[in-house]
């Protein structure tokens, strides 16, 4: 049987936990993310950030952390679950795609800040690099890749886990024209050539 991402799915890895903020997507956890995401983006743009896509956003939980920060900013989701797409599309603005149908998708113009968190390493090689090509084309600022490898202790939801060496990722976003930044943080294509040597990972 496949993975389901269902409610049951979300209610155990994102809100069940003995205390709420050490769940793996507890509201102070996330928010540090958000902020850290936020100021990155805007540091290296020198503006406030005015548009976010989402990729594999689940219920699109980035979306009010975000709007607590920048209300006025565009907030854009995508995932392959049909159950957080059906309760929450509408109102988050959430829209249903698989990784890999981003080889052909571009739903919008490149945003400030892109955020594919926690979706790379339970994808096969094969759908991930379909889709990775979008998030640089898409990116026109910051993205933020939150992605474990084989070295890291992992802490949650491990299965359909691919337990690859961190490189492997590496290679991949750099061969793509992104910049590590740290803090699974990495630098639009467009951008490098305005950073010093020191800010790059």
């Amino acid at each position: 049987m496949s993975k389901q991402y269902d409610h049951d799915y979300f209610q155990r890895w994102y809100r069940d936990a003995p205390r709420k903020d050490a769940a793996i997507g507890g509201a102070a956890r996330l928010a540090r993310k958000v902020e850290l995401a936020v100021a990155t983006a805007e540091y290296h743009l020198e503006r406030p950030i005015r548009s976010v896509l989402d990729i594999g956003c689940g219920e699109g939980a980035w979306r009010a952390p975000l709007l607590k920060l920048r209300p006025k900013l565009q907030y854009l989701g995508f995932d392959s679950s049909q159950y957080a797409i059906a309760r929450f599309g509408v109102r988050r603005n959430l829209h249903f795609a698989r990784f890999g149908d981003f080889e052909h998708l571009r739903p919008c113009a490149p945003v400030d800040l892109l955020v594919c968190s926690d979706v790379l390493h339970y994808l096969d090689t094969r759908e991930l690099d379909r889709g990775l090509p979008a998030l640089a084309e898409l990116c026109g600022g910051v993205a933020f890749l939150e992605t474990f490898a084989r070295e890291d202790g992992i802490d949650g939801d491990t299965e359909g886990f691919k337990r690859r060496p961190a490189s492997f990722y590496r290679q991949r976003f750099q061969a793509q024209g992104f910049a590590a930044l740290g803090s699974q943080l990495w630098l639009a294509p467009q951008l490098r050539d305005g950073v010093a040597a020191l800010e790059l990972g």
